[in-house]
């Protein structure tokens, strides 16, 4: 074998052995990050996870709204990605505790009863104006002291939390999109689609509540969402009972 051909051969093998080299080390990242997206989302390999719709999707042909589909969708690509499966039940069939499998609820306490229930079991802090009668606090939330008024197609607000109620570490956790308008709730899932890499980190696999700006929503759609603020402590704190007003009898 000549000086030129050794050297040839050489080449082609360091070549391979490089290539090879560079295979494991993209494997080996992508399954790291694979692995984090499934624990964040407590998604594991060909595990089962719940979509919770709310009224408008859950009509007795399962008709579904514009912008519901979009936040299905969304999900339902963050699941596959993870390996998982997902099954879609209406709000008022999803009668099971949580904890077992990663569930997904999206829709407000007035549409979807599922949401209404986690609500009040997990987040005592936030309370949203249910009132059917116009006025400047329909549809607003109150998280701790604070009221986040609905303007529609200008500034609209949403709630993203994942929640795993204090259970243990191998619990699956409940997130919940809960939006003044429905365009709120797609607005959300994308941005968690967007962004769960830097919530994990930030947060681990632990319990947040995030509230969310949806920013002049006539115009750009879901597309521009500001973070309001972290309102984990106020959302899981209870609010203070109103008071009550008395009234004083005298005699005659």
């Amino acid at each position: 074998m000549t000086e030129d051909v050794r050297n040839i051969v050489l080449g082609l093998i360091a070549a391979g052995i490089s290539a090879s080299l560079g295979w494991l080390a993209r494997t080996y990242l992508w399954k790291r990050r694979l692995r984090r997206k499934q624990a964040f989302f407590g998604l594991p390999d060909n595990s089962e996870s719940l979509l919770v719709v709310n009224r408008d999707a859950g009509g007795p042909e399962l008709t579904v709204k514009r912008h519901d589909v979009f936040a299905l969708l969304e999900l339902s690509a963050l699941i596959k990605d993870c390996g998982a499966h997902a099954q879609v039940v209406a709000h008022d069939t999803a009668q099971q505790g949580f904890g077992e499998r990663t569930e997904f609820c999206v829709g407000g306490p007035v549409s979807n009863r599922r949401m209404a229930a986690h609500m009040v079991s997990l987040l005592p802090g936030v309370r949203v104006n249910t009132d059917p009668e116009p006025g400047p606090d329909r549809g607003a939330f109150q998280i701790g002291s604070e009221r986040y008024r609905l303007e529609p197609g200008v500034t609209e607000y949403v709630v993203l939390a994942r929640l795993t109620a204090g259970q243990a570490k191998e619990a699956r956790p409940v997130f919940l999109f809960c939006g003044q308008l429905p365009i709120t709730n797609q607005a959300a899932t994308r941005y968690l689609a967007r962004h769960h890499e830097r919530l994990a980190r930030k947060h681990g696999n632990t319990s947040f509540v995030l509230l969310l700006k949806v920013v002049n929503s006539g115009a750009y759609g879901p597309d521009v969402v500001e973070l309001v603020a972290d309102v984990t402590r106020a959302a899981q704190t209870p609010l203070p009972a109103p008071a009550v007003q008395r009234t004083s009898h005298r005699a005659k």
